[in-house]
């Protein structure tokens, strides 16, 4: 028989499988817990001078905290203090350390990989994944704080082209600072900053005004913004002013989605106002103009015969007036304006929109109006780079998975880190 010339592991030591560490004993205690000593094996070199030591001085049972094997047990680290046996180091002793437990440690490294995991990759709550792991939620959150430690740094990155879009962080409050004074309402807005190319968010910031914006942005090294050659915002006149004072020479683009949303805003509000006027009351699923509220939204390109033939219904007998068919079809000239494929072409589709506006102005039409134009320099760059917030709105649906999970969140610390590691961690996936 042929036997082998190196000692291997027990098969104890091989399931609990914890790297630098040996089984020494494992069994029940009295109250039926399992009960697991550990040894650690590598090479015990002293912190200040690296000398390797072969004496020890005393042993001590440490409890570390570890991963559930087979089940929860209690872990007893025998850690050995040993003698620095190097005259000229000032230390006369030390106290063993592994890569697995450093110093100063109580919990292994591999139950924090898993606690950070659970939280980031599987999504899970902070609490669930504690009592998963039968640890405290403190612990969880250290392993979320050291995992965000890691992150790299934004102003290490080079990106090309951001997007920004806010979201809310909290749910709606209302406050009064003393018991006669009126009450405030209070929408808590957080602003997020992510890289389009890549998709990863880079920047949590309070508010959604130019000041939280500027304020990130000012804080980036000046070859940092520099780079940036493209920014896709929402019709956000905030957001556009804090670009225009830190980022002057980054062209920005407005966000198609949010142009077509306020072009169908204009149709609801001229159905909603044109039924107050002839009918002096809200819409009724009798009048076919808002049992048809939706087909009026829906793109024009995507209609079946059946539904071309309800809204020419629509615009035959509910609106005498015809200004609920000139919101629509100024609606459609925008989507058919954003869709051009050069700045040629827009501004022919520019001046169709113009023309359908002035042969029938309605309040919502012109305030439509009013809106391209305003934004016009900020559409050509859309058209011309066909940059939008998607990422951004991305990410946004993954935020509201996360405070959904989390029930809420009070600091927004804990908030931050939790958006960047997930971003980071589908970034790097």
């Amino acid at each position: 028989m042929v036997e082998p010339t190196s000692g291997q592991p027990c098969a104890a030591t091989v399931i609990f499988n914890l790297p630098e560490y040996r089984v020494l004993a494992a069994a029940y205690s009295a109250l039926g817990v399992r009960r697991i000593t550990v040894e650690s094996t590598g090479v015990p070199g002293c912190p200040a001078c690296g000398v390797v030591s072969e004496r020890v001085k005393d042993t001590r049972l440490q409890r570390i905290r570890d991963i559930p094997v087979a089940g929860v047990a209690l872990v007893l680290w025998r850690k050995r203090r040993w003698f620095c046996d190097e005259p000229a180091c000032p230390r006369g002793s030390f106290t063993e350390a592994t890569d697995e437990v450093p110093r100063r440690a109580r919990s292994t490294r591999r139950l924090m990989r898993a606690l950070a995991e659970a939280v980031v990759l599987s999504g899970r709550a902070a609490v669930e994944a504690a009592r998963a792991h039968a640890v405290s939620w403190w612990l969880v959150q250290s392993a979320l704080d050291a995992a965000a430690a890691t992150l790299p740094d934004v102003d290490a990155l080079a990106p090309k082209r951001l997007g920004i879009d806010e979201h809310r962080y909290r749910s709606v409050r209302w406050y009064r600072e003393a018991e006669g004074s009126p009450w405030v309402r209070v929408e808590p807005w957080m602003t997020t900053v992510v890289d389009l190319d890549t998709g990863q968010v880079l920047g949590i910031v309070d508010g959604r005004d130019s000041t939280g914006v500027g304020e990130w942005l000012f804080a980036r090294p000046l070859a940092w913004r520099l780079g940036v050659e493209v920014v896709a915002i929402d019709p956000s006149a905030a957001f556009r002013k804090a670009l225009r004072m830190w980022l002057p020479r980054t062209a920005v683009s407005v966000d198609a989605f949010h142009l077509v949303s306020l072009a169908n805003q204009a149709v609801t509000e001229a159905r909603q106002r044109l039924s107050q006027e002839i009918r002096g009351r809200r819409g009724r699923t009798t009048d076919p103009g808002w049992a048809n509220r939706r087909l009026l939204l829906r793109a024009a390109e995507t209609l079946s015969e059946r539904g071309r033939k309800r809204l020419r219904d629509v615009f035959g007998t509910d609106d005498p007036t015809g200004q609920l068919q000139a919101a629509w079809e100024a609606k459609e000239q925008l989507r058919t304006l954003l869709a051009s494929g050069s700045l040629e072409e827009a501004w022919d589709h520019r001046r169709i929109l113009e023309g359908l506006v002035e042969a029938a102005p309605t309040v919502e039409t012109k305030r439509l109006l009013r809106t391209v134009k305003r934004w016009w320099s900020e559409i050509e760059v859309l058209i011309t780079t066909g940059a939008t917030t998607a990422k951004v709105e991305a990410n946004n649906t993954a935020v509201k998975n996360i405070k959904r999970t989390g029930r809420g969140f009070r600091n927004p610390d804990n908030y931050r880190s939790r958006i960047l590691l997930r971003s980071a961690a589908q970034t790097a996936a």
